[in-house]
């Protein structure tokens, strides 16, 4: 029985019945471990996910998942820390052969959700879309291994998934994702001894577990660092499954030759194939993750576009906080009375959480600082909504000149105004471009704030 498939089934269902937010607080971080003697058995994040769940959708679970299965099952909900417990009480350990059967049964652990088809690609991950693509079409032959590398959040972990799951489904090979804390834990189980004071059994395990596969990913292996025995095992598995033409995918937040806390030796063997770095995602590409997000999670309340653009330009640079945004976000409006969605609405709600953003001291922010004091009004004055002409004639000019001498887009430019729609933007910057033909006083004017701006 497939227990993944079946909890990703029963997922997807209870994902038609919610709403985004109660889906994402106490559902998306669950999994079915095993169903053994007519019960379910439910992995989940924390203590407080078993009375709620227990108290407000016990019975839609037991529903959707008995419907999946074609059994009458009791719910047990257990958490990490007591998994282990579960599993060693019908634990064999003295038979080889049951080992064996569990290394048959030990699951990819990928997260089917990941995928090729779902990851938006941009300046500063297409080289690594197109790398793991190539492996995943063809692994253990085009660059073994690969080796990613960057910042937390950047997509690291979804491309590793996206490449396992293609291979799962284009063929019969055995994939394992892990983690190098599951690694670390895996190999420190070898060092028990069963009822015959003997630990073969558990060594017999973590090899066919680690080498016994087609392809092997593991993530964040900047944290084997301290640990010199593990170093060792891991030096082992790579040698083994590399000289058999296996697929071995490694991530970390450095590159090979800044993770001094790991052996040359192994350093050395990131090296063999390719390495790729993946940067933040610039302001287009966070656009882009932002409304690929809003799509995916089917949310019932439309989001503007000014308010993307105002997540995209003020929420950090990785996809964890742009997602974060837009859940605070809806989160935020349901506290509010089910608000509709506005940039006011989206300003207030994100205050704690935006990055430096609009108030950043970047080239937009000179600009409009230049201009402000050469007219002799405040920045605030022409970020404002104020309409009076000695403000509004001025905010033209800092448009105008935020258009031609940097390479933001309208909608960028908007935002940085105090969330002006593009076409403002728009409008601002064709009426600067016809006044100055016609007006050299005006020509003059722009030429000497080019000069102060001394950005071109």
């Amino acid at each position: 029985m497939n227990y993944d498939s079946i909890w990703n089934n029963f997922l997807s269902i209870i994902q038609t019945k919610l709403t985004s937010l109660p889906f994402k607080t106490w559902f998306a971080d669950t999994k079915l471990l095993k169903i053994e003697n007519s019960k379910a058995y439910i992995i989940v994040p924390m203590p407080i996910h078993k009375k709620h769940l227990v108290d407000n959708y016990n019975n839609l679970i037991i529903e959707t998942l008995n419907s999946l299965v074609g059994t009458n099952c009791e719910l047990v909900f257990l958490l990490s820390e007591e998994i282990e417990e579960e599993l060693n009480e019908n634990k064999v350990q003295n038979n080889i052969n049951n080992i064996e059967v569990e290394v048959e049964e030990v699951n990819s652990n990928l997260i089917s959700k990941y995928t090729f088809d779902n990851f938006v690609v941009g300046n500063s991950n297409k080289f690594a879309h197109a790398g793991a693509l190539s492996v995943a079409e063809n692994p253990g032959k085009m660059y073994n291994p690969l080796f990613l590398y960057g910042d937390s959040g950047l997509g690291k972990t979804h491309l590793m998934h996206a490449i396992g799951n293609y291979i799962v489904k284009n063929s019969n090979k055995k994939v394992l994702y892990v983690t190098s804390e599951q690694f670390i834990q895996d190999f420190i189980k070898t060092n028990r001894k069963d009822d015959e004071d003997s630990n073969f059994n558990y060594v017999d395990f973590f090899k066919n577990k680690y080498r016994n596969i087609d392809v092997l990913i593991i993530d964040d292996i900047q944290y084997l660092g301290g640990a010199t025995k593990t170093q060792q095992e891991f030096f082992h598995t790579f040698n083994n499954l590399y000289n058999d033409s296996k697929q071995i995918i490694i991530s970390s937040d450095r590159s090979p030759k800044d993770l001094k806390v790991l052996e040359d030796r192994l350093r050395t063997r990131f090296t063999w194939g390719l390495e790729v770095n993946i940067f933040p995602p610039d302001f287009e590409l966070r656009s882009q993750i932002v409304r690929k997000k809003i799509i995916a999670e089917k949310l019932e309340k439309e989001i503007p576009d000014d308010v993307i653009e105002y997540i995209a330009a003020n929420t950090g640079s990785n996809v964890r906080e742009l997602e974060g945004a837009i859940t605070r976000l809806i989160a935020y409006s349901s506290m509010m009375g089910s608000a509709d969605i506005t940039l006011d609405l989206a300003v207030d709600a994100l205050k704690d959480t935006v990055s430096k953003g609009i108030g950043e001291k970047n080239d937009v922010h000179r600009i409009q600082k230049i201009v402000s004091e050469y007219f002799q009004i405040s920045v605030e004055d022409i970020r404002s909504k104020k309409r009076s002409s000695n403000i509004s004639f001025p905010r033209q000019i800092a448009m105008y000149l935020c258009r031609v001498m940097t390479n933001e887009s309208f909608p960028k430019i908007g935002i940085e105004f105090g969330g002006k729609d593009h076409t403002t933007v728009m409008h601002s910057v064709e009426k600067i471009e016809k006044e100055i033909r016609v007006n050299k006083d005006l020509a003059n004017i722009i030429e000497k704030l080019k000069k102060d701006i001394g950005l071109v």
